[in-house]
């Protein structure tokens, strides 16, 4: 697939084979992170598995930030963090320096799920890569955190 001119550079880079590949990393990772939160619950849907590594690895992260984060409003964030609340895979609390925020954290129950879940995911990772070579892992996992920090610093800039 021809390269395009970037604008700003002039260089001849592979963005339509870029886009195409990120395309499909996308797709593959939505279908993942649905059979994920599956493996949670079987009544999860693919958007709460994400949701659910950021509380686990922030416990007591309030349902606004979580909101912000997402890119979602207010209204949806309660909806889902209602139905892992009922799910009884997260805990809600008052938020004692304010008490009109929460602070959301998972329960034993949900800690365990998310774990099991992590090590199918990561047992599926080492099978997936288990014919490339160590510093091919490790390269991928260096340009894929890189590509992560463009893109943060690209949406730090359209604010």
């Amino acid at each position: 697939m021809p390269g395009l001119d970037a604008p700003e550079t002039g260089r001849r880079i592979p963005l339509p084979r870029v886009e195409q590949e990120l395309r499909l990393v996308l797709r593959r990772a939505t279908a993942a992170s649905a059979e994920l939160a599956r493996r949670v619950h079987p009544d999860l849907e693919a958007s709460a598995y994400p949701l659910l590594m950021v509380i686990r690895d922030e416990p007591g992260v309030h349902a606004t930030e979580l909101a912000q984060r997402f890119g979602i409003g207010r209204a949806t964030i309660s909806r889902q963090l209602s139905r892992l609340e009922d799910l009884e895979i997260i805990t809600r609390t008052v938020d004692p320096a304010d008490s009109r925020g929460q602070l959301i954290s998972l329960t034993a129950v949900g800690t365990q799920r998310i774990s099991d879940a992590q090590a199918n995911r990561l047992q599926w990772l080492d099978d997936v890569l288990t014919e490339w070579p160590d510093d091919d892992v490790d390269q991928f996992a260096d340009l894929l955190a890189r590509y992560s920090a463009s893109v943060e610093a690209w949406r730090a800039r359209q604010a």
